[in-house]
């Protein structure tokens, strides 16, 4: 019968592709109702009678759902008709998740048998959207066994299931109480959320989607009790609740549930009224609201949309360019322009760009940053958005942009670029490997940084600070973009699905390319923001870096908010930043570190007391190795090849590119000037010791202004000043280099009518650091000369020399810089 059926036809089931679901290529979304469960019939199954069935199928069909939730394993001839109707049917697998079902192995394969069989008697069927092998085991159990065996059981669930129907979706129904659960190995996402307040349910889904990561997001429950809140209530509360979560990127929804009739614990529930219909199947006034808000799913449909400008910079793209214009051709977005900017090219570039409908402009050889500008300024849109022209958007990633900005006041908005499946086993290792284009999150919302392959900007923010900076010729420019916005006040917004397709480097050659190119991107751009690094060159960011390779290779550990005895309605994870000593060996400084620690481990062959030195390295080289290692086993690769030594050597070259990725950024950092030992300004040193300075004021001026523009005359100066925290006895910082800073703080006298002396004292702060370093050095010189290593003691002698001498040098100029940009000041009359 179902093969009649199907003959001919695009239902198939589906797959997963990134953050949506598709059918035959099509994206595909699910419209959907939960279906039971109910009081068991004699001798029968747990479903209503094959007349009732095929009567409920049809009014959910033709109220344009698409897709019911069962609670149980259904019965084939349920999933004939539900093929029949063309309506999906996600299979749940009951089992004993409200017992501590892990005290007893005899249970826990008995479980497995019985999901197996389930499985088994719906395997191949085109019916099946997906299985879910379990939902919401209850918080306490989770607690009483700890999140880690709950999770490797479920995984052994999804296992069985696989093992029986290979081609079935397999996802876990989860809710906020055992939200902390980490399950890597399921196809989607789905949770059961009741949020009474749209707010609520709009940033919980945020939160949601940044756990999914590259996974679709389903909710597998929504609805409203209609006998405690009104049937008028429960369809207002329905109607927002499913638009929200189609805004918010979730691939589908279920409704709770199809009839008031519910079968529970051998009880039918008379006290909960949660049905789309009665009991008797009348409709209730939510079946046509739910209709209608699923008919405008995803987007509510309108008369305009504001037009929006998409800029492609490509310079010798041809081997990509033609995917991405490709993909911008199937762009749902009614009211758009695409613009290739052609950057000098000398490959077939500009014969590609003109198969498509495209306005090309050709100019000579200028840079990524100037090829935007050039995009910016023929844009016509309201909204200017980017795509590298080695990526390919969603069809639908116009459409959650503009509704962001409609939305919110962000000037700039963007969303996750995910690798494409089937570029080759080496692109699947540069996926997994870290330093590829990343977002940056303040919150599950707001973002502090946006990638250049996918983000868009109001035209009018992108003008009013100048556009791009010129010398960001290859990489750099999109961070300087939104700090240059940020800085002005503005904010920028993330909308989870919102995607691109984006290739990653097809080989170790090109990766190391690349990230060198990004090393000499961060020099530039610690010229123009010197506050934002480190003093070893690393940059600092305010919010979360979503990366998956880092989080793999830091193996951080987390814990869960369980609030007191466990009471928490929303269970989470608390994820603390990683400590120094877990992230230092991922910064390309380590390796200068190995250095260091190699070149007097050498010296031990002249003279042994060195070879102390030896351990060290050894932990230092080990530290790297164990989190490459750790990245590349926890690794999660696209195709996974059957093989196992092909799955040992794609292992093997992901832990090769955790090592390689920091050498080729810090030779592009140290080849344009972004080292350690750099010097910020270049003014003579003073005699590193406490300084005073005074002025006198005829005018009154608020102490915060006074300290404003002393920072400004410092910051124009060269200097990287910071500012005094809640808990400093000090105003402002002056960082010149690595080792030695001064620290300036300030106090005014008020002698009335407006008058103020205003005083100053300045003082040099020496890098604990440095210090330490430079007396370990001297007393190992110092050792090897009194030993009769004398050559040995000199080299050591020099090094020491170095630290100190930097030290003292540094505190010096940084009191210098103190002292000039507070007598350059005053004669401005800026007090």
């Amino acid at each position: 019968m179902v093969r009649g059926i199907m003959q001919g036809s695009s239902f198939h089931r589906p797959t997963a592709a990134g953050k949506f679901l598709t059918n035959s290529g099509e994206k595909l979304w699910i419209r959907g109702v939960t279906y039971g469960t109910f009081r068991p019939r004699p001798h029968g199954d747990s479903y209503p009678d094959p007349a009732v069935a095929e009567s409920d199928l049809s009014q959910i069909a033709a109220n344009g759902l698409n897709a019911i939730r069962t609670y149980t394993v259904p019965p084939r001839w349920l999933l004939d008709l539900a093929a029949k109707h063309k309506i999906r049917v996600m299979v749940g697998l009951p089992w004993e998740q409200h017992v501590a079902f892990l005290e007893d192995k005899a249970c826990t394969r008995r479980i497995e048998e019985r999901l197996r069989e389930g499985v088994r008697s719906c395997a191949g069927h085109p019916a099946i959207l997906c299985y879910a092998i379990g939902n919401e085991i209850p918080a306490p159990i989770v607690r009483w066994y700890g999140r880690r065996p709950v999770e490797r059981y479920l995984e052994r669930l999804c296992r069985a299931a696989k093992e029986e129907d290979p081609d079935g979706l397999v996802t876990y129904v989860n809710y906020p109480t055992t939200e902390y659960l980490e399950l890597p190995f399921l196809d989607l996402v789905c949770f059961n959320v009741y949020l009474e307040s749209q707010d609520r349910l709009q940033a919980y889904l945020a939160r949601l989607q940044n756990l999914a990561g590259d996974r679709p997001l389903l909710l597998g429950e929504v609805g409203l009790d209609s006998r405690r809140h009104g049937e008028a209530h429960q369809a207002q509360v329905l109607d927002w609740q499913i638009r929200t979560a189609f805004a918010a990127g979730c691939a589908g929804s279920f409704v709770f549930g199809w009839t008031d009739e519910w079968y529970r614990g051998g009880h039918d529930i008379e006290d909960w009224d949660f049905g789309l219909t009665l009991r008797d199947r009348r409709p209730k006034p939510a079946l046509p609201v739910v209709r209608q808000a699923f008919a405008d799913a995803p987007f509510l449909r309108r008369k305009s949309w504001p037009r929006v400008s998409v800029v492609v910079c490509t310079f010798n793209g041809a081997r990509t360019l033609r995917d991405c214009l490709e993909g911008l051709s199937r762009l749902a977005y009614p009211n758009h322009e695409v613009i290739v900017v052609d950057d000098g090219s000398t490959d077939s570039t500009w014969a590609i760009a003109a198969e498509y409908n495209c306005r090309v402009i050709r100019t000579e050889n200028r840079g990524l940053a100037s090829a935007r500008n050039t995009g910016l300024k023929e844009a016509a849109g309201e909204f200017v958005a980017y795509i590298d022209d080695d990526a390919w958007p969603d069809p639908h990633w116009l459409h959650y942009l503009v509704e962001t900005f409609q939305c919110t006041d962000h000037a700039g908005v963007g969303g996750p670029n995910l690798p494409p499946p089937g570029d080759g086993p080496i692109a699947d290792c540069v996926a997994n490997a870290p330093g590829g284009p990343v977002h940056v999150l303040l919150a599950d919302q707001v973002a502090e940084h946006i990638p250049g392959c996918n983000m868009a900007f109001r035209r009018s923010c992108l003008e009013a600070i100048g556009g791009f900076d010129l010398q960001f010729r290859t990489a750099g420019d999109d961070v300087d973009v939104c700090w240059r916005l940020q800085e002005r006040g503005w904010t920028l917004g993330f909308h989870p699905a919102s995607l691109v397709w984006h290739h990653r480097r097809n080989s170790v050659r090109a990766y190391c390319r690349q990230q060198r190119a990004y090393g000499k991107a961060e020099a530039l751009l610690e010229r123009k923001w010197p506050e934002r690094y480190q003093p070893s060159g690393s940059l600092t960011w305010g919010g979360k870096i979503y990366c998956k390779a880092l989080e793999r290779a830091l193996g951080m550990r987390s814990r869960i908010y369980h609030g007191m005895w466990g009471s928490a309605p929303f269970q989470s994870l608390y994820q603390p930043a990683p400590g120094v000593w877990r992230s230092l060996p991922l910064l390309p400084e380590w390796y200068l570190v190995i250095l260091l620690l190699a070149v007097l481990s050498g010296l031990g062959l002249q003279w042994r007391p060195l070879l102390g030195v030896a351990p060290l390295l050894i932990v230092a080289v080990g530290m790297s190795l164990v989190q490459a290692v750790n990245g590349a086993t926890r690794a999660s690769f696209a195709t996974t090849p059957r093989s196992r030594w092909r799955r040992l050597g794609m292992r093997g070259l992901t832990a090769s590119l955790f090592l390689l990725q920091p050498l080729a950024r810090l030779s592009g950092r140290l080849w344009h000037g972004l080292t350690p030992w750099r010097f910020r300004v270049r003014f003579a040193p003073k005699l590193p010791r406490l300084r005073r300075f005074q002025f006198w004021s005829e005018r009154w001026r608020e102490p915060g202004k006074i300290l404003q523009s002393v920072e400004g005359a410092l910051r124009a100066h060269g200097a990287v000043v910071s500012r005094g925290r809640d808990f400093d006895r000090w105003d402002l910082q002056i960082r010149t280099g690595l080792f030695g800073r001064a620290r300036l703080l300030m106090v005014i006298e008020e002698h009335g009518a407006g008058k103020q002396l205003i005083r100053f004292r300045v003082w040099p702060c020496y890098s604990p650091g440095g210090v330490a370093a430079g007396l370990v050095l001297a007393c190992l010189a110092m050792a090897a000369i009194w030993d009769g290593a004398g050559a040995v003691g000199l080299l050591l002698g020099a090094l020491a020399l170095w630290p100190l001498g930097r030290t003292i040098l540094e505190c010096g100029v940084a009191l210098s810089v103190g002292g000039r940009g507070l007598k350059h000041l005053w004669p401005t009359g800026a007090f």
